[in-house]
């Protein structure tokens, strides 16, 4: 009993010694040492990103999160959709905020954007996701003549300024007919209108994927940009490929699979 006692009494004075200094050590690691952390990505971690006609940069939403969680400083811009040049400028002066070598990554029509505005000193590669990716002196009515035309043409709608839009039915059944009726119905609402003569009819005079590492997505499913224009341009291009079971809006359809295109491309190039 004696012996038991003096166990007892000795056991609630070490309780409480071993739990202050355990709780000692998990508060600063062990003293002296640094406490570890994650490794960030390595190559180019700055992205920015580009969206498309009809669109605005909330397409990026899930690869912007996934991004963000790998340790990317990652942009998305807004584009004014009224003229080529006035979205090349956005893409210029989002790149002069940017300091370091930077990843551009388009979508759709962004690709024809991301071409013309590339030759910058800060732009390391170019990713192009279901894009146009037009040769000095073409346009995006000029890659469409090239192929068969695609099911997005009889569901454009085009008013007495020059804008194009699409219609509910079309945004369903060929703009993004692989997302949910929910997703389907926002993506109407908010679309951007583009124009038509001074976005989709200007040729390009600057051609950034000659002298810069490119990669592409191709969308095999694809009703708004022929896949066979897609596979044609990416081969041309000498780009990087992968090609997904995917309607036009691979980044949200199957985000985990862009995301790695574009984590795969960063890491290779050199900040």
């Amino acid at each position: 009993m004696l012996h038991n006692f003096y166990v007892k009494g000795a056991m609630r004075f070490l309780i409480p010694t071993i739990s202050m200094a355990l709780a000692g050590c998990s508060s600063s690691s062990v003293r002296g040492l640094p406490p570890v952390q994650a490794a960030g990505p390595t190559g180019v971690k700055n992205v920015l990103l580009v969206h498309g006609a009809w669109a605005d940069g909330s397409s990026w939403n899930p690869v912007i999160t996934n991004l963000n969680a790998d340790g990317y400083s990652v942009t998305a811009v807004q584009l004014p959709l009224t003229s080529l040049a006035d979205d090349v400028a956005t893409v210029q002066r989002a790149l002069a905020r940017v300091t370091g070598k930077t990843l551009l990554v388009a979508h759709s029509y962004a690709g024809v954007v991301i071409t013309q505005a590339g030759n910058d000193p800060k732009v390391a590669g170019l990713v192009y996701v279901a894009a146009y990716a037009p040769d000095n002196g073409e346009s995006v009515m000029d890659l469409n003549g090239q192929v068969a035309a695609t099911p997005i043409m009889n569901d454009l709608i085009l008013d007495a300024n020059g804008y194009l839009t699409i219609t509910a039915a079309g945004m369903a059944a060929d703009f993004a007919p692989d997302l949910p009726p929910e997703q389907q119905t926002t993506i109407a609402a908010t679309q951007g209108p583009v124009s038509a003569p001074n976005g989709f009819g200007v040729k390009v005079s600057q051609v950034a994927w000659k002298s810069l590492p490119s990669w592409y997505v191709v969308s095999s499913n694809d009703h708004v940009i022929s896949p066979t224009l897609e596979m044609n341009m990416a081969k041309r291009m000498n780009a990087t490929t992968t090609t997904l079971a995917s309607g036009h809006l691979a980044m949200l359809s199957h985000t985990a699979d862009v995301t790695k295109v574009v984590e795969t491309a960063a890491a290779s190039l050199r900040p």
